[in-house]
């Protein structure tokens, strides 16, 4: 029987990183994951999404040539099956780049098998039992996929199906307006295609504070036809499939379904350890070490729920295998928490959203695009950005964004938030003009306004002035 010093099952983003940290320390270790290899974001996430997006975005544009005295627009058209190969030609090019990364290792330490524990320390590949000092479990997601709409598979395609169409259907039911949903939606809308988009929350997203939800919910609804009654397949005809939302019914030709993402955890025979569990189904964990409560594993990435995102899965599996070869878990702090969706106008939420904050004292300060100088030259005036402040101490807390190029204004909060910046100290910060980052400038006045303690200036006089110019 073989025994490891550390066993990682799942070659994702999150057990790469875990790999990285991992082999530092030691060669004994092996990664198991049955394929295929690439990642999540790289396959079927967060890049060929975007390369989609990129396309329609490009096309859509088309329609603002004639107000800036571009003529002939009317003459574009769209190849739907080209975009479709171009959307596939690049997403291999990021799955070829993370496996590029794999060579130097993969003969030797990957195991193209399934895991499943007998116990904390021994695990089955598919007949080959081996030891583990320390596991790491990194076994990654898969879309959710309601089983009692599993008689009409032939109708709905999942996110991870999705970038192998070889063209598009005309008309298509997005059930779930998170993220991907939202994302996917929108660029098949600005393709050609006919959408649907239903939802069940005003969430669109992720957004949780009411103003901009309903601002939001408004701007995406000029463009496609929204619904938030939830969905019900109702049958299947000659035509298509019967989608029920409400009180409306629609006929289409593809559902797609962006209904989140469940954790693979139910094939890994963990109910055979003495685990304790969460509410949610995932075992009890640490989240600033990733150690398993009492355990000798580690869970790290969109196994365990949380913030299911590249750049923390990448930090969560740093943070376990760093653990994993060493006697004591260290404690590390987290990235201020930043999630984005990149529709148009980009949605973003920075720090603590509205929902956690909502039985604070806050100051907000807020600010609409419609009007802002560098928003009117780019054609872009829809927007809405609102921060958050403790009206006490003035120290910024969160933001959520609805806002064009939002994912630039959100780093820059994430940043100013994670210094712990005040609102004035942040307002005292350069901002050039005409640019869209003025639109924060605007949301900080306002905020100061409301705390309790107001400064005389925006610039601090050199006997207080906050920062060190050392």
């Amino acid at each position: 029987m073989k025994s490891f010093d550390v066993v990682i099952i799942g070659a994702g983003t999150a057990g790469l990183a875990a790999r990285r940290e991992v082999a530092k320390k030691t060669d004994n270790y092996i990664v198991v994951d049955p394929g295929p290899l690439g990642t999540t974001c790289a396959r079927v996430g967060c890049m060929p999404s975007k390369v989609l997006l990129q396309a329609a975005n490009d096309f859509h544009r088309r329609h603002k040539f004639e107000e800036l005295g571009i003529s002939g627009a009317e003459a574009l058209t769209i190849d739907t099956k080209k975009v479709m190969r171009h959307v596939r030609k690049l997403r291999d090019r990021f799955v070829r780049a993370v496996n590029n990364d794999m060579s130097s290792w993969v003969d030797t330490h990957l195991v193209r098998k399934r895991a499943r524990f007998i116990s904390a320390t021994e695990i089955d590949l598919e007949g080959e039992v081996v030891t583990a000092k320390k596991v790491i479990i990194a076994a990654g997601s898969r879309p959710v996929v309601p089983q009692s709409w599993m008689q009409y598979k032939d109708y709905f395609l999942d996110t991870d199906q999705f970038f192998e169409l070889e063209d598009l259907p005309k008309k298509v039911a997005v059930i779930g307006l998170g993220v991907i949903g939202l994302e996917l939606g929108q660029a098949l809308n600005r393709l050609g295609v006919e959408v649907i988009a239903i939802g069940n929350t005003p969430a669109l997203g992720g957004l949780s504070d009411p103003k901009i939800q309903e601002y939001a919910l408004k701007v995406f609804s000029e463009e496609m036809q929204i619904s938030l009654d939830g969905a019900e397949i109702e049958g299947a005809t000659c035509d298509g499939v019967v989608i029920k939302s409400g009180d409306k019914k629609f006929v289409v030709d593809k559902v797609l379904l962006a209904m989140g993402r469940r954790p693979n955890l139910d094939s890994l025979g963990l109910e055979k350890l003495n685990l304790d569990w969460t509410d949610r189904k995932i075992p009890v964990y640490d989240d600033t070490t990733f150690s398993i409560k009492g355990t000798n594993l580690y869970i790290a990435g969109d196994v365990n729920a949380d913030r299911p995102l590249l750049h923390e899965a990448a930090d969560q599996g740093r943070v376990a295998g760093y653990n994993a070869v060493r006697e004591e878990s260290h404690c590390f702090t987290r990235r201020t928490p930043l999630a984005i969706a990149f529709s148009y106008p980009n949605i973003a939420s920075v720090g603590k959203n509205f929902a956690s904050l909502k039985n604070r004292d806050l100051a907000i300060g807020e600010v609409s695009y419609e009007g802002q100088g560098r928003a009117i030259v780019m054609l872009q005036e829809k927007g809405l950005v609102r921060i958050y402040a403790d009206r006490q101490s003035g120290k910024l807390l969160g933001a959520e964004i609805f806002a064009p190029s939002g994912e630039h204004l959100a780093h820059l909060l994430s940043w100013a938030i994670t210094l712990e910046l005040t609102a004035p100290e942040a307002l005292s910060l350069p901002f050039y003009h005409p640019v869209l980052e003025e639109g924060l400038r605007t949301a900080l006045r306002q905020l100061v306004s409301q705390l309790d303690t107001k400064p005389e200036m925006e610039l601090f006089r050199c006997a207080d002035f906050p920062f060190d110019r050392a």
